[in-house]
């Protein structure tokens, strides 16, 4: 197997739910408890959001890039960031990286082709929903990525950085959020719901919502890190 390398801490609870599943896919008929080796660099999650308010992509893109060569030079052979906000500069990472990457992205688009969908909507960070990387790579695929509308990014960003982030997971929160969801479904005519954040599969744990399934970003990400580790991808 191929050691894992994971960039976590953005945020805490999403690096403890990839650990989780990564284990979880190795735990069926596992007797001899053959489980992977992971490495994770769990970042200083404030600096690199700092970093993003301030719009200094080249010193975030840095950053992240400091701790890949930290990754490789523990041993691992690939690795992941535990999030959808970096992705905003993985084209860049990725061409630096001295390790290879699997994009969450990628990944979430490989998955929608897969379920024949054409009109995810779009939950995540406000860096998230207001860039262009999920509807640039969706695109390639005759998708088109919706957008909550600019009130509801807003109350979906306070309720992820107050909250969710935090590991505090209110009912009424993920009502507000489902109503949202069925708000997109009755408006926009969205066929899905993309988890664009790692950590809202942690209060939305529903394979669908208002009849529409969820692309779980966490969930799908970690089963192509497991194909990779098995060299099956």
């Amino acid at each position: 197997m191929k050691k894992i390398g994971l960039i976590g801490g953005l945020g805490p609870e999403a690096t403890v739910d990839y650990y989780k599943e990564i284990i979880k896919a190795f735990s069926a008929d596992n007797e001899d408890l053959n489980f992977p080796e992971i490495i994770v660099y769990s970042v200083n999650m404030s600096e690199f959001i700092g970093l993003m308010k301030q719009k200094e992509y080249g010193k975030a893109t840095s950053y992240l890039l400091e701790k890949l060569n930290r990754l490789k030079l523990a041993g691992a052979d690939f690795a992941a960031i535990t999030a959808n906000t970096p992705h905003l500069l993985f084209d860049e990472i990725e061409k630096k990286s001295p390790l290879p990457l699997i994009s969450i992205v990628e990944a979430t688009s490989r998955e929608a082709v897969k379920r024949n969908l054409r009109r995810p909507g779009l939950f995540g960070t406000g860096f998230t929903m207001n860039a262009s990387f999920y509807p640039d790579v969706f695109k390639k695929n005759d998708m088109e990525v919706i957008m909550p509308n600019q009130a509801e990014k807003e109350v979906i960003n306070e309720k992820l950085f107050s909250e969710i982030e935090l590991g505090i997971f209110k009912d009424e929160t993920r009502n507000l959020l489902i109503g949202i969801i069925q708000k997109m479904v009755d408006e926009q005519q969205i066929d899905s719901v993309i988890l664009g954040c790692t950590e809202f599969p942690l209060i939305l744990s529903e394979p669908e919502y208002c009849g529409i399934p969820v692309l779980n970003t966490t969930q799908i990400h970690v089963n192509e890190i497991v194909k990779k580790c098995l060299n099956d991808l």
